[in-house]
């Protein structure tokens, strides 16, 4: 197999990038709606939890694109993977020490296994994958594009999640004064 081999991908990185696309505009619009809350959260939460989930959908646009790329041998793109997944992991690393750090929420066995455990063996196995994609090309390929998919997954949860927490806290909290 050759880098033509990854013409073959282009339909799912097409439809997993711009799903992840759609999905960052879709955070914008929700935190944007969030300012105008009258118990708003702090900068501190919305970098521990919010901005994660913008990164791992910009992280999977960042693979389509590099995946769906005219690459003239798979050279360029183990090479990228592997940074990426590197990079990854430095992320999840600031993530990790971000959520410590802020104040407004106390993170849950679920938190910490959605915004740093999974996205660190996503990374982690974008690095293995780049590394062994001269060896073994096709499970490689595959390797990679589940890890898209599942940084994709994993930033839906953690929209989902940050959306719905925000939401039922001021709704909570608006209870309250009313009682």
């Amino acid at each position: 197999m050759n880098a033509m081999t990854l013409s073959l991908w282009q339909n799912f990185y097409v439809i997993v990038g711009s799903s992840g696309a759609a999905l960052i505009g879709v955070q914008f619009v929700v935190i944007a709606l969030i300012a105008n809350f009258r118990n708003r959260v702090s900068s501190e939460s919305v970098n521990a939890f919010g901005t994660p989930t913008v990164v791992h959908l910009g992280g999977a646009i960042a693979i389509s694109a590099v995946m769906s790329a005219p690459w003239p041998s798979l050279l360029g793109v183990s090479i990228a993977m592997a940074v990426g997944g590197v990079c990854g992991l430095g992320y999840a690393a600031i993530t990790f020490r971000r959520a410590r750090r802020q104040t407004t929420y106390v993170p849950v066995m679920e938190d910490w296994i959605w915004y740093t455990v999974l996205p660190s063996a996503i990374y982690a196995t974008l690095v293995l994958a780049g590394l062994l994609l001269g060896i073994a090309e096709r499970a490689a390929l595959f390797v990679i594009g589940g890890a898209t998919l599942c940084l994709l997954f994993v930033g839906i949860h953690n929209a989902w999640d940050t959306v719905t927490h925000i939401v039922i806290g001021s709704l909570e909290k608006d209870t309250t004064k009313l009682e």
